[in-house]
């Protein structure tokens, strides 16, 4: 999800969450904290919590302490063979596929679990803050068979009402078809390292109409385009760290899915365009001869070449004269299919350079009279393939598709749902969740919020300016303490009304401050590193954390806990400054809990002493040092610190604290220091 939710990054003397202005409040007086009980030390936390389902995939062998996968490490791949007909009078697609299901782990199957999400459209099911934009049947599977056997989608389960199955079943039954998450339990479970064949028979109509209220809740306008995004029974992601993910469908959270192949054939109407993942397998049997010459054309010159044109659309024209055609697309390494469809769309191309590959093909499918949407659409995702190749690492797809409907703000491997307003940020999901596959229905952080980080860098590069992450650290002050703000660690399907912020939003605050540790682009490259190594796979939290402090070279891990597992901020100030002779004493105070490097802006007044140099200060120019302190100082409980200048007899006019903005920070007054003597 996307710039659909994005809220924008906070403003200096408030901020915005979800429609609600708020400002920051007047600071406690200090003998409130006193009678409160409030300790004059604090235990700094230097470890982060290890859940069970990581200590399990530790003592398996298959992720370590590295952050790297583990000489055991594994995952299922599903391959998808789909055929599919969309009727656009009734709105509905009926489809059949078989998926091969590789259980690459060392576990005996004994359960298949289904991801439905269509059935969020059904009236009665669970959902977050997401409203259709009308009720229909949802999905509606009709058969089921698996290794040859089929399953009787009316049987019970065996045993008492409010009985647990027992462990070995005689014959296989299902389980929850009218909700998001189905599970087949099966009598013959799926051996290790074994193949095994799903087939299902489905149909689905497309929800559309007016008062849709969330992506994905509206997928068609009227009866002209159709944008089908989750349409199909997918096969749930089963992994080292808790088995089957079973996390139900709300609406906000997204994805976790098993890469493999996806053959894919959609038959619709004749002079309906299709658009969608992977490559046209069949464009002669589907597009006139001219239209081919035109994307044959596409990757030889970086002016946008019109496929089809408005007067071109129908049959007989770009399209060849069939009663039905049939598109046919097939995809490697991808964890999900996504397209559109409509008899009105135009078709407009154009192509990206990506480092070590070469030209790939951008295609934008759109309605001609919103061209105004696209107009800026290639030279966007253009702008983004090429820059967030060569930030972390090639775009590993041979093409992208951008595809015009209700949902303007959603990705999916190789084709973004969006138009040249979300198309940077669309765009970098297709490195994650596509090419790096987090688990966005629990940890949405490590796919939305790397995102919203790195739109700040590559906006910054479209106008040909550095990136600044200064102050956007210092803001979360200003937020920590609020009630209804979920840790990053907190589930974020149940994420509540600060979903947004939690999963959007709070992640490049936290990128702010541990540039602000570790330096920009020591970071950056450490982030690269990460994405390369993960690339089709899989990581946890912990295998990011701990990654990101070997390659770093540090122990970071008290920045992970305080950042990921709380909602704490450092609330620093100067307390006092005294000088004495040639040395100034800065009292540097610490109200919050978590502990940040101590970061001073030192200025001077004119003069013709001589600034005496110090092993931790820099200076910027001939009347500022900035000193710098790390944040074991803080290590031992202390919420006060004596930061020390030896900076010689030069007069010290002016003293900042945290001046870039980087640390957690409720109220910046207290920061700055002045000297009240007068010349």
């Amino acid at each position: 999800m996307k710039s659909k939710i994005f809220i924008g990054l906070l403003l200096l003397s408030h901020y915005v969450i979800f429609g609600q202005v708020q400002t920051t409040e007047t600071p406690l007086d200090p003998a409130i904290l006193k009678e409160s009980g409030a300790s004059a030390k604090r235990a700094i936390r230097r470890s982060i919590p290890l859940t069970n389902s990581i200590e399990k995939a530790y003592r398996a062998g298959t992720r370590d302490t590295s952050g790297r996968p583990g000489a055991k490490y594994w995952q299922l791949e599903a391959d998808y063979s789909i055929e599919a007909s969309l009727d656009p009078a009734t709105q509905t697609i009926t489809g059949s596929e078989t998926i091969s299901l590789h259980n690459n782990s060392p576990d005996s199957l004994d359960r298949i679990v289904l991801r439905l999400d269509h059935n969020i459209y059904r009236p009665r099911v669970p959902r977050g803050f997401s409203v259709p934009a009308e009720t229909t049947d949802g999905m509606v599977v009709t058969r089921i068979k698996i290794n040859g056997v089929e399953i009787d989608l009316r049987s019970s389960p065996p045993g008492q009402r409010g009985q647990q199955a027992p462990q070995k079943i005689e014959k296989a039954f299902v389980v929850g078809l009218d909700q998001t998450v189905a599970t087949v339990n099966l009598a013959t479970p799926i051996e290790p390292r074994s193949l095994a064949t799903i087939e299902i028979d489905w149909r689905t109509k497309l929800p559309g109409g007016e008062g849709g209220q969330g992506h994905r809740m509206t997928q068609r306008w009227e009866s002209k385009l159709f944008q089908p995004t989750q349409w199909y029974p997918r096969l749930a992601k089963y992994d080292d760290l808790r088995g089957w993910e079973t996390n139900l469908y709300l609406g906000p959270s997204e994805f976790y899915n098993n890469y493999g192949k996806f053959d894919v054939k959609i038959e619709v109407p004749a002079g309906w365009i299709v658009s969608g993942t992977g490559v046209l397998q069949n464009a002669g049997e589907a597009v006139a001869p001219y239209v081919r010459e035109r994307l044959a054309s596409v990757l030889k010159a970086d002016e946008e070449v019109m496929i089809v044109k408005e007067d071109e659309r129908g049959v007989g024209k770009a399209l060849l004269p069939r009663e039905k055609n049939v598109w046919h697309f097939m995809a490697e390494k991808v964890n999900d299919f996504a397209w559109a469809t409509s008899n009105e769309f135009v078709w407009r191309s154009t192509r990206a350079n990506i480092p070590t590959k070469g030209f790939i093909p951008v295609h934008m499918f759109y309605l001609p009279e919103r061209a105004r949407f696209f107009a800026n659409a290639g030279k966007n995702s253009r702008h983004a393939l090429e820059f967030y190749s060569k930030l972390l690492i090639p775009y590993a797809f041979p093409q992208l598709t951008l595809q015009d409907g209700p949902s303007a703000g959603m990705e999916y491997p190789m084709v973004i749902n969006s138009n040249q307003g979300a198309a940077d940020h669309e765009t970098f999901h297709q490195w994650i969740p596509m090419m790096v596959g987090t688990n966005e229905t629990r940890y949405g952080w490590m796919d939305e919020g790397f995102n919203q980080y790195s739109n700040i860098l590559s906006n910054a590069d479209t106008r040909g300016r550095p990136f600044d992450l200064d102050r956007l650290g210092q803001n979360y002050g200003r937020i920590s303490g609020n009630e209804d703000e979920p840790m990053m660690m907190w589930n974020a399907n149940y994420g509540g009304t600060f979903y947004g912020f939690q999963t959007y939003n709070k992640a490049p605050l936290m990128f702010s401050m541990l540039g602000g540790i570790v330096g920009d682009d020591a970071m950056n490259a450490a982030l690269k590193k990460y994405v390369e190594t993960w690339k089709f796979k899989h990581p946890s939290p912990w295998d990011f954390t701990f990654f990101m402090n070997k390659e770093l070279g540090r122990d970071l891990n008290w920045f992970w806990y305080y950042w990921l597992f709380t909602t704490e901020s450092v609330n620093g100030s100067i307390k006092e400054v005294v000088s004495q002779r040639d040395k100034t004493r800065v009292t540097v105070h610490q109200a919050g809990e978590m502990p940040s490097p101590v970061v001073l802006k030192v200025e001077f007044a004119s003069g013709s002493e001589k600034i005496k140099a110090m092993p931790n200060a820099k200076m910027t120019d001939d009347k500022t040092a900035i000193v710098r302190w790390d944040e074991d100082v803080w290590f031992n409980g202390d919420r006060d610190f004596q930061a020390v200048l030896d900076l010689g007899k030069r007069k010290i006019i002016k003293i900042t604290l945290d001046p870039f903005g980087r640390f957690p920070d409720s109220d910046i007054k207290d920061n700055v220091w002045t000297s009240k003597k007068v010349e």
